[in-house]
């Protein structure tokens, strides 16, 4: 089979027939990969160009995720921009869709509330992203927004832009979330400066800090300064 083109294939091992006779959930990983693609390279078929994909990342759906437009770029021969940023949009797609399969319960009681909220979003990024999750009296989600991009270890959040979405959403109390694409789930000394900042500059606007949740790739590892007795 290898290197021989997808149209020379039977038709029941094509993936976009095989989408057609059995279904999309009969795909294997690597031919759903090759209908995001669509075509492969002189030297390679989209599938095996697909499994070349799946083999860098050691068949790690997160870690595909992760790949930056840079990275499909320059390691994989037959990539352009245009290819990278279909499947960057496509993966980002199947991203928020987890988010969104929260349901319809908007409210938080437990750090898992938050976790099961902000996994799907932040989980798999490259680099470090500082959320703010906004609650009314009810302790119901009334928005949440990203304040802060940083690099793989360090985020600087403005204590001006993590107030002013709760003031201007007249928030009762607040949630900081942020993830550590190192896996590391234990706070950093600026993890712990920064959550007694945010708790002492909410207080001076008559809001409280809930808790401060540290997200990992790993959905079981995660940290919360609530529950660690921090806030």
């Amino acid at each position: 089979m290898k290197n021989k083109a997808i149209k020379l294939w039977n038709e029941d091992e094509r993936p976009r027939e095989k989408i057609k006779l059995h279904g999309v959930e009969t795909l294997s990983d690597a031919e759903l990969l090759a209908v995001m693609l669509g075509s492969g390279t002189k030297d390679k078929n989209v599938v095996e160009l697909s499994r070349e994909i799946l083999d860098f990342v050691g068949g790690d759906l997160d870690q595909l995720a992760r790949l930056t437009l840079h990275e499909f770029q320059s390691q994989f021969k037959g990539i352009g921009e245009a290819k990278a940023m279909h499947l960057l949009a496509t993966l980002e797609f199947g991203r928020r869709r987890n988010a969104a399969k929260r349901g319809g319960d908007d409210s938080i009681r437990t750090s898992k509330d938050i976790v099961d909220l902000m996994h799907p979003l932040i989980s798999d990024l490259p680099v470090e992203e500082f959320w703010l999750i906004l609650l009314n009296r009810k302790n119901k989600i009334i928005g949440k927004e990203c304040i802060a991009r940083g690099g793989v270890s360090q985020v600087l959040v403005d204590m001006r832009l993590l107030l002013k979405p709760a003031i201007t959403r007249l928030a009762s109390s607040i949630i900081l979330c942020h993830n550590h694409p190192s896996g590391t789930v234990s706070p950093s000394a600026e993890d712990r400066a920064l959550t007694r900042r945010a708790a002492s500059a909410a207080e001076l606007i008559d809001v409280r800090l809930l808790d401060h949740v540290i997200i990992t790739p790993d959905f079981e590892k995660f940290y919360s300064f609530a529950d660690h007795g921090e806030l």
